[in-house]
């Protein structure tokens, strides 16, 4: 009868562990880093604002009510509200802002408005609110604009451009990166000369001023920004690919690639830029939050997303003027605190996956 020889718990799990693959280490080192896990799980709750934008809003963005027109935050409003539309899913106004209501009667309810004139209007141009009542108590959290646009609703939907505008331009930068820098490393010569050369053209000019020639070239507008900032934003990722590249190309697997008759882009693409995706991740998070400072940076100059469009940016310039003036601080606080956040976690998750990706790291 054979015996059986048992083997330790210690020696089960190195072998187990040594089955592991590189994500897996990756992910690990990660998740242990808690900064970098909050700054995930922010960037992620932004973006579930950002596409649920119009269920959790609880006004429409645009909607202005010169009556309300910068109140501060947790203001509350009396209205009537209209019985032919839904509160907030209309630009056009559909409600009545009342500053005291004065009474009713079978037919009528008379009230004062904002211009302190008596008025009355038909009960069935109106709809009763949950209480039975025609009149209703409406709450703006963060306060209203210069326009009495809610700042809540504008903040949300800001979200919206700030991550999409930033997301696209990456985009862009991005795979122009790849493409020029893949380029000029594997082929050298010419072709590197020449892209190095565009590079540091590029590289001459301050970024923010390059991203605003480019939009004053372009025009005003949501197009026009992403693309003004995906054309400034390519260098780094060139320059990242063109050095990854420039060692990869050397390996004995891409001399095989060569043997076996592969063609240029099929190795550069199919061998060599799978291998330079870990670098690159981490420098798309640093463009991110690059990118969405240059949209609020031009929104504020007013050469991005133009009104009545919601902008983290534009919010600011609405209301620095009453900062200056010692005057409902939120129209500025609340953007601002938006964009530190948004930013902040960004460069939170793109030191994690910095260090995460680092194979220097075995814990």
């Amino acid at each position: 009868m054979k015996s059986q020889i048992q083997i330790p718990d210690e020696m089960n799990a190195k072998v187990s562990e040594k089955g592991r693959s590189l994500r897996y280490y990756t992910w690990l080192r990660f998740r242990r880093n808690k900064s970098a896990v909050a700054g995930l799980i922010v960037l992620a709750f932004l973006i579930i604002i950002a596409l649920s934008a119009e269920l959790i809003s609880p006004f429409n963005p645009d909607l202005q009510t010169l009556e309300f027109a910068s109140k501060p935050a947790f203001f509350k409003a009396l209205v009537l509200i209209k019985s032919d539309k839904k509160f907030s899913g209309s630009s056009d106004r559909n409600f009545i802002p009342v500053k005291k209501l004065i009474g009713e009667n079978n037919e009528t309810v008379k009230y004062i408005d904002y211009l302190d004139k008596e008025k009355e209007i038909s009960k069935t141009e109106l709809k009763k609110s949950g209480n039975d009542s025609y009149i209703q108590s409406v709450l703006f959290v963060l306060g209203t604009d210069k326009y009495g646009r809610d700042l809540l609703s504008r903040l949300i939907f800001g979200t919206r451009i700030s991550l999409s505008v930033g997301l696209i331009s990456q985009t862009i930068a991005i795979l122009t990166g790849l493409i020029l820098g893949s380029f000029s490393g594997y082929f050298r010569g010419f072709p590197d000369r020449v892209i190095m050369w565009l590079i540091n053209v590029v590289w001459a000019f301050p970024s923010i001023l390059l991203v605003i020639a480019i939009s004053v070239v372009l025009g005003k507008g949501f197009w026009q920004a992403f693309i003004a900032i995906g054309l400034t934003g390519w260098v780094d990722s060139a320059r990242l690919v063109r050095g990854q590249v420039f060692s990869i190309r050397e390996s004995e697997y891409i001399e095989a690639a060569k043997s076996a008759g592969f063609g240029s882009l099929r190795i550069i693409f199919r061998h060599i830029l799978p291998n330079c995706t870990g670098p690159l991740i981490v420098s798309a998070t640093a463009g991110l939050a690059n990118a969405i400072i240059f949209e609020a940076s031009l929104s504020f100059l007013g050469l991005g997303v133009q009104p009545p469009t919601s902008s983290w940016g534009q919010m600011v310039f609405d209301g620095y003027k009453y900062m200056i003036t010692g005057s409902n601080f939120g129209m500025v606080l609340w953007p601002s605190i938006a964009i530190l956040i948004t930013v902040f976690s960004i460069n939170l998750l793109g030191d994690g996956l910095r260090d995460a990706s680092d194979p220097k790291l075995k814990k």
